[in-house]
């Protein structure tokens, strides 16, 4: 099965980083945040991804298209302008990756509707390239298998901004709960697709409107529900949140 990552958007509430680079390239620690999916993803046996680029697409490009000399000692020929010798590490990653370019301004439904044919007719993972989770593939590829639907979408319960107050029928502040789960579920961002879903879309939908929306009404979405870590990176607030974790040794999505 391959992934889908949709690492195309203009990425406009995280101004303060995307200015000069896709969200996606965003890093947590050293690394950009796209890496930590795929790594995540590669841990449960993943390895085949479809990166769909649009702003900025050239730093997403430069970034694999370099990445053996970013991650190895290398010693290089002045003059000759080629590596002349890379002195291996540790590299455990075995990805195959098609950048696949699906336009500057294209909504993530048309992302998608464009790289129908790498798929090639098969079941495959979609995810957003600016979000975090500690997902379990085996249970939700379980779930989605076993209803025979065309799509399954991963529904989860963010965490509050603001703690909460407990306050009684005589306005008596019983307890405080510190940045609680929303009892609301919402689009949690890994989806499982079966080739149906090109039927619902075309090169300028908006996967989480109309796609999404017909599917519902076709009796053709469910939902897997997850109640794990899970964590956008939307504001700068939760760049630096997702740094907390990794640099504490903490981050639930690190399965390597």
């Amino acid at each position: 099965m391959k992934a889908v990552i949709l690492a195309g958007g203009l990425g406009t509430r995280l101004r303060e980083e995307t200015e000069y680079r896709p969200k996606p390239m965003v890093e947590i620690g050293e690394k950009p945040i796209l890496w930590h999916i795929m790594k995540n993803l590669s841990t449960q046996d993943l390895n085949d991804f479809i990166i769909c680029l649009g702003y900025k697409a050239e730093y997403i490009k430069d970034f694999f298209l370099n990445y053996d000399v970013r991650v190895n000692d290398s010693t290089i020929k002045i003059g000759k302008g080629s590596v002349v010798n890379q002195l291996s590490k540790s590299n455990e990653e075995n990805w195959n990756i098609t950048l696949a370019h699906t336009g500057l301004h294209t909504m993530t439904g048309g992302r998608i509707f464009k790289i129908r044919d790498h798929v090639n007719k098969e079941r495959f993972l979609c995810t957003y390239g600016d979000g975090l989770a500690d997902i379990n593939l085996k249970s939700l590829l379980e779930f989605h298998v076993n209803h025979g639907k065309i799509a399954t979408i991963t529904a989860v319960q963010p965490t509050n901004r603001f703690g909460a107050l407990e306050i009684d029928s005589n306005n008596q502040v019983k307890n405080f709960t510190e940045k609680p789960k929303s009892e609301q579920w919402i689009n949690g961002g890994f989806f499982i697709f079966e080739p149906e879903v090109f039927e619902y879309l075309n090169p300028d939908s908006t996967l989480e409107k109309e796609p999404l929306e017909n599917l519902a009404k076709d009796n053709q979405l469910m939902a897997f529900h997850h109640g794990g870590f899970w964590q956008p990176m939307d504001t700068y607030r939760e760049t630096q949140e997702l740094n907390f974790l990794w640099n504490s040794d903490s981050a639930p999505w690190k399965t390597w």
